[in-house]
């Protein structure tokens, strides 16, 4: 009889981040459809009799947080709307940032902490990885075009929201009083990074047990 060996095919360790981008995207892909859910209708948002100027300061302020308090899932979309066509109208400056998110991703965030990374035949720790990222974000941000880019596109919706809040007349609004403060404006983000955080903690976890 022939001798066989049976050898046990082992995970490719490069598929590993690759699952949990995807994990990761559908998470933040479903927790953002659940936030753009809370919208309230557009025809209450834009609607043309609802305008009139405030007759104070006082009263500006007022309907701007009754206003922000019922739209803030709204505002969020514009917000991000501004933002996004900011950058898509620039895409030098849309290459770089994603460039940096993706080097965020997929060489710390994402990366198992059992897969070291090696460029040049130098092995890079985990804080050596870290300061080498950070130090590029400040390079990104504070010297090309990216940072002037997000901190105006930023302050333009801003400008639209406060608008919006001052001038839409806020006495036919009801807020629920069940639904919490905070849900709609960044409860998708930190629900996503905490589902990551989660899944990069777990191999740690049993790797140690």
């Amino acid at each position: 009889m022939l001798p066989v060996s049976v050898s046990k095919l082992e995970p490719n360790a490069d598929s590993k981040p690759l699952i949990t981008a995807q994990t990761l995207l559908t998470r933040l892909s479903t927790s953002l459809r659940l936030a753009l859910s809370h919208c309230r209708p557009w025809t209450d948002f834009i609607d043309r009799t609802a305008f009139a100027k405030p007759a104070s300061f006082s009263d500006a302020t007022s309907r701007l947080r009754k206003n922000f308090s019922y739209f803030r899932a709204n505002y969020l979309t514009i917000l991000t709307a501004v933002l996004a066509f900011s950058l898509i109208t620039h895409p030098f400056s849309l290459i770089i940032l994603l460039s940096l998110i993706a080097a965020w991703l997929f060489l710390y965030a994402l990366r198992p902490s059992e897969l070291p990374l090696v460029i040049w035949g130098r092995t890079y720790s985990d804080i050596e990885k870290l300061a080498i990222l950070v130090g590029l974000t400040v390079v990104v941000i504070f010297f090309t075009s990216v940072g002037s880019l997000l901190i105006s596109g930023i302050m333009m919706g801003i400008a639209i929201v406060c608008a919006h809040g001052a001038f839409r007349m806020s006495e036919d609004l009801f807020l629920d009083e069940q639904e919490p403060f905070g849900l709609g404006l960044f409860s998708f983000v930190s629900a996503a990074a905490s589902s990551a955080a989660a899944n990069a903690a777990a191999p740690v976890i049993v790797s140690r047990v």
